[in-house]
């Protein structure tokens, strides 16, 4: 009586394990930059909730922009990357970086993110 054996093999589950450790370490290289990404986009959103925020002058917003960087410990934004121009609504903010890490070797991963947020004044600031 021949039985059928069911289950993988011993290679077929060190494929499966390289396979997955594989996308673990490209994912642990990822996700911290779409974080910090994540965080300065967030920064944004609640100094557009500011009030007068459409308002305030260009040093005052980078600088609460600055400080909420240092708070979410995002390093990979500099000034240079910070611009502000004026609209005839008010104010926008584009926040625009790369970020380049290690992967393997001599291969690199770099992330190019952009943000952009209006400061609009609402009526009664």
């Amino acid at each position: 009586m021949k039985r059928n054996q069911r289950g993988i093999t011993l290679l077929g589950f060190i494929i499966t394990l390289a396979v997955v450790g594989v996308f673990a370490y490209v994912g642990m290289k990822l996700v911290p930059m779409y974080t910090e990404f994540y965080s300065v986009k967030r920064s944004l959103a609640d100094l557009a909730k500011e009030p007068g925020a459409g308002q305030m002058d260009s040093a005052k917003i980078r600088d609460l922009f600055f400080r909420r960087m240092d708070m979410s410990y995002v390093e990979s934004v500099r000034p240079e990357n910070f611009k502000i121009q004026r609209t005839d609504r008010g104010l926008e903010v584009t926040v625009t970086y790369d970020v380049r890490r290690p992967l393997i070797a001599n291969l690199d991963v770099i992330g190019h993110f952009e943000a952009k947020q209006a400061m609009t004044s609402k009526e009664g600031d």
